[in-house]
């Protein structure tokens, strides 16, 4: 099968399409036939050399896919051969078959193409795992979405709003960012150029924020953990910015702020594997029925990774950019 290899780290021009031999489920496995995957930014900096794979984990890249079950492994009986489902993988999407283990493997929502279906699971598992889990939104609270745009932004935007009826701000980069993010029920969107703090203190108050999402750390944190109303919450889900910050500890105990971080993909099957019920259970109806939707910036064929990569590293995208591994079968929408 093809897949794609980090040959070094380095820019998009590392990348290279080898050949391997076919993964073989194990027990609680599924053998995926991929039929388009999505670009995160985790590949991003796997790329760099900055975020190894876990140990045992294969080292090709991509997070989530989409396409048809091919085989599986003994025990799986909640999925069979030619069903169509969408995955959050270990590693290993940017090829023509991934093994991943079953818990992890989600039914492509009605209505939905494989295209599509790709660009949810790595976003929205991510989103579920850190707004809804680790920062305990609660109903009509107000959450801050840093990078609003991206995929996991998108999502969170739409998860706080249809699940809790939340007020939501968020930061991003150009007027078009922006607009997406109102358009996905942001009820405010800040240039994260500008001083967005202080706009936001200027349209809800001081210590105003219930919830913050944040991918930057460095300064930003301080700048948040201030803008946090008593008993707030900001969870960290990288640090682009710096792995060092400096954060005023007396006002963290003075006021019960929680500041904490997550790693998703470190965590076993059977936590993400929660997830992915959660997911199906609450998200899943709203997508099929168009009460929320997932964005597609571009599409790349496999061989054109690179391009793919390079798209990202110049944060051009809004929304996800997708890789089809079967051009001919991506669009589909399949029936359940």
């Amino acid at each position: 099968m093809r897949v794609v290899e980090i040959t070094r780290p380095g820019g998009p021009e590392v990348l290279a399409i080898v050949d391997r031999p076919m993964p073989v489920p194990g027990p609680g496995e599924v053998l995926l036939e991929i039929y388009a995957a999505s670009v995160n930014r985790p590949d991003i900096q796997q790329r760099r050399g900055l975020y190894p794979p876990p140990p045992g984990t294969t080292d090709i890249p991509g997070l989530d896919a989409a396409g048809r079950i091919a085989a599986v492994g003994a025990g799986v009986e909640a999925f069979a051969v030619g069903d169509a489902v969408c995955v959050l993988t270990n590693g290993g999407a940017y090829a023509d078959y991934v093994v991943v283990p079953a818990l992890q493997c989600m039914p492509v929502p009605t209505g939905l193409s494989f295209v599509e279906a790709a660009s949810l699971p790595e976003a929205f598992f991510t989103a579920w795992n850190n707004i809804i889990w680790l920062g305990r939104l609660g109903q009509g609270e107000t959450l801050l979405v840093q990078g609003g745009s991206s995929g996991v932004g998108l999502a969170g935007i739409q998860m706080a709003k249809q699940l809790r009826g939340a007020r939501v701000f968020a930061t991003a980069g150009s007027p078009e960012k922006r607009a997406v993010c109102q358009a996905a029920g942001a009820d405010a969107v800040f240039s994260y150029r500008d001083d967005w703090a202080a706009q936001i203190r200027a349209t809800a108050g001081e210590h105003c924020i219930d919830v913050a999402l944040d991918a930057q750390a460095g300064p930003n944190i301080q700048t948040q953990l201030d803008l946090l109303a008593y008993d707030g919450r900001l969870v960290l889900i990288a640090s682009h910015q710096s792995p060092v910050s400096e954060v005023n500890t007396r006002d963290l105990v003075r006021r019960r702020l929680t500041l904490t971080g997550s790693t998703l993909r470190p965590r076993p099957p059977e936590y993400k594997g929660r997830i992915a019920a959660a997911l199906v259970a609450n998200v899943w109806p709203l997508l099929s029925d168009g009460r929320m939707t997932t964005r597609i910036h571009a599409e790349f064929a496999l061989e054109e990774v690179q391009a793919a990569h390079a798209m990202l590293d110049a944060n051009a995208q809004i929304g996800k950019v997708v890789l089809l591994m079967r051009p001919d079968l991506a669009g589909e929408r399949p029936v359940r």
